[in-house]
This record gives C-alpha cells, structure tokens and sequence, in this order.
C-alpha cells in the first residue's frame, strides 16, 4: 500500500470512527451538538494532517534533511495528540473491551516510540547514511500508522458502538 492510499484509509477511518461515536445504538445522538462541533473540528484537522503527512514522505535528498525531520516530528506530534485523545475515550468506555483497548493502544504507544527513536536517528545521519536512515523511518512511520489505523477500527467496532 502506498503512502496515499495509507492516508486516504486513515482519513477515511477518521471519519468512520467521528460517525460512530457521534450516534448511540437507537441512532439517536448522545452527544450536545457543540460535541459534534468538535468531532468535526477534529475531521477537518485529520484531513488537513493527512494531506501534510502525503507532502511530507516525498522522497527527500539529504539537503533536505531538516525540512524532513521538521515535518515529520510535526507528523509525531499530532499523532501522539490523538492518541492521548483515543486514550481518554478508551478511559471513559465500559465493559470488557476496555482492557484488551488499554493493550492495543499500548502496541500504538511503542510503535510510536519506534518511529521517534528513527527520527532522531535521521536528525543526526550523515550523507552517507542518510538514504537508510530516511528508510527506516518510513518503514517505522507506516507501522506506526498501520497500527493507528487498525487500533482504531477496533476501536470504533468494539468500543464506540
């Protein structure tokens, strides 16, 4: 799966996820509509990211390393930010599946730690390191979004509904 079709999949799960949680099982929504205010704030911001995340992961030459790290520790961060709000969701849930959320965003947490330990290992490549290093960031940056984006369809399947 290239890098777009990985974005437009998060995007698209963002969105599911967002729907979800805004309707009850009844279909009627359990959510004041500033709420859903916020979960639509929160789509347009996932869309934008996910645009900026497709721009970013061009293939960048080592001239450009400091722009490559710049953009991707932004990318860490928002990915961290909505983790931490997964987190809280997952901290209001009830029910056996909460447990088993606490483990798979865990497995989340480490891969996203994996993705920073490789930035920081290409904010400090050389020339001639560099094309290994850029690569194992984005092989570590797309397990990290694999597992975002997996979490949180389990998520929204087991937990939101």
């Amino acid at each position: 799966m290239t890098m777009s079709h990985t974005i437009f999949v998060t995007t698209f799960l963002i969105t599911g996820a967002l729907v979800v949680g805004c309707t009850s099982k009844d279909g009627k929504s359990p959510v004041a509509p500033k709420q859903q205010e916020t979960a639509a704030a929160h789509l347009d911001k996932a869309k934008a990211e996910s645009k900026q995340a497709a721009q970013a992961m061009r293939d960048y030459a080592y001239a450009e390393k400091a722009e490559f790290v710049a953009k991707m520790k932004k990318e860490l961060v928002s990915t961290q930010e909505e983790l931490d709000r997964l987190g809280a969701e997952v901290d209001r849930a009830r029910g056996a599946a909460k447990a088993d959320a606490k483990v798979k965003l865990g497995t989340v947490r480490d891969n996203w730690i994996q993705a920073k330990k490789q930035l920081d290992r290409a904010e400090t490549a050389t020339a001639s390191d560099w094309d290994d290093v850029k690569n194992g960031f984005k092989q570590s940056y797309s397990d990290l979004k694999d597992s975002f984006d997996k979490t949180r369809q389990w998520l929204s399947d087991k937990i939101a509904p």
